[in-house]
């Protein structure tokens, strides 16, 4: 029985059969790297994919909050499905705050109704992952907008419905001025240029893509190189927040399967669960997993006040959730490793299914890198010279 969500009540409970299923596949999509095609098609069926779509376009007016609820029970499953959903939340909340019309009532009816899974094309060669600078230019000709770009890293792109795309603005005289466009599959021509074979995150299939075809100019999301205001109100707390929210659930769910071994009755007699260095290394995993979401729930908070992000005490906050989380979240799998040994900890075939969740939260430090946000925290803190806590 598939449970829709028509209102965000239910949210929870879509995201349990979404979560069922992406379990069911993550050993063998894991396996080949092979986009979670079934889970994708449990996100459509159960309109999750439209959780952020107002009532009034047939959505569930759902908000960040049932976005973090959502993410956190998929990424117990299966956390390449997490961040696919997080990230698509990202892109759909820009529509849902800046798309102009008649783009916004030709695309949202079709958002709720999970016919569009959307990909963001934001990296791009050359500009050291920085998000707010663009190099290839959006030609502007007779009303249309050309498109030429190629990106080296596109979540989900060859299974994706739609794309949000940062080019330089028509006209642009410098870099950063940047705008945000979306185009339908069916306005492209898309090209794959390159395998998909990582570490970890083998499933998300974030391959390299380049996307040329012409949109009518009102599908330029925002105003023309106002994108670094949509990435300040909604790309950098969604990315942060969602990819926290993602990291958390795995790691959650790495601690439970591991508890529900040690205590399981067919595991009786074969560990000491009064062993002293067991429990401290539980321990540890549990701390680091209570700091993460005990962070992750105040920064929620921040952002649901609508306290002003842009402030350097409010960049700190989420820089500092996202490196945390990135840290924590793989160093208390990392413990549980330690914790368990070599068969429970290293084996692929384990129940607890550390190796994955380990190999997978290796990528989270890396994910819009620790080292970058490290150094802007450095030139924020300057700015923040009466250590304004929020």
């Amino acid at each position: 029985m598939t449970t829709a969500v028509t209102t965000a009540r239910t949210a929870a409970e879509a995201a349990e059969e979404v979560a069922s299923v992406a379990a069911e596949h993550a050993a063998r999509t894991d396996r080949d790297a092979a986009f979670p095609v079934e889970a994708l098609a449990a996100l459509r069926r159960t309109r999750l994919l439209g959780l952020l779509v107002p009532t009034e376009h047939g959505g569930p007016g759902g908000t960040l909050r049932d976005v973090v609820e959502v993410t956190e029970k998929l990424g117990r499953a299966d956390l390449s499905v997490a961040m696919i959903f997080a990230m698509h939340c990202q892109q759909a909340e820009a529509l849902v705050r800046h798309a102009h019309e008649p783009l916004r009532s030709a695309l949202l009816p079709r958002l709720a109704a999970g016919e569009i899974y959307l990909a963001s094309v934001t990296t791009e060669a050359g500009k050291g992952g920085h998000l707010l600078t663009a190099e290839a230019a959006l030609a502007e000709q007779q009303g249309r907008l050309e498109i030429d770009r190629f990106a080296p890293v596109v979540t989900g792109g060859a299974h994706a419905d739609g794309f949000l795309v940062t080019m330089r603005s028509p006209g642009a005289d410098s870099g950063h001025q940047v705008s945000l466009v979306y185009a339908d599959r069916d306005q492209l021509e898309i090209t794959g240029d390159g395998d998909w074979q990582p570490l970890g995150m083998r499933a998300s299939h974030s391959v390299p893509l380049r996307l040329t075809g012409s949109v009518p100019g009102h599908q330029v999301v925002g105003a023309h190189g106002d994108f670094s205001r949509i990435a300040g109100e909604i790309f950098a707390p969604y990315a942060h927040v969602g990819w926290s929210a993602a990291w958390l659930g795995t790691a959650a769910g790495a601690l439970s399967r591991v508890l529900r071994l040690l205590r399981g009755p067919e595991s009786r007699g074969r560990f000491d669960i009064g062993s002293e260095l067991l429990l401290t290394r539980l321990s540890r995993a549990r701390q680091r997993v209570d700091t993460v979401h005990a962070l992750l729930r105040h920064t929620l908070a921040v952002v649901e006040e609508g306290a002003e992000l842009h402030t350097p005490s409010g960049q700190l906050l989420l820089n500092a959730l996202k490196i945390t989380a990135a840290e924590q979240c793989h160093a208390a799998v990392d413990d549980l490793v330690t914790a368990v040994g070599l068969r429970h900890g290293y084996l692929k075939d384990s129940p607890t299914r550390l190796e994955q969740a380990l190999r997978d939260l290796r990528s989270a430090a890396l994910n819009y890198s620790n080292d970058r946000l490290h150094l802007a925290d450095g030139r924020l803190a300057l700015r923040d010279t009466g250590v304004r806590l929020v």
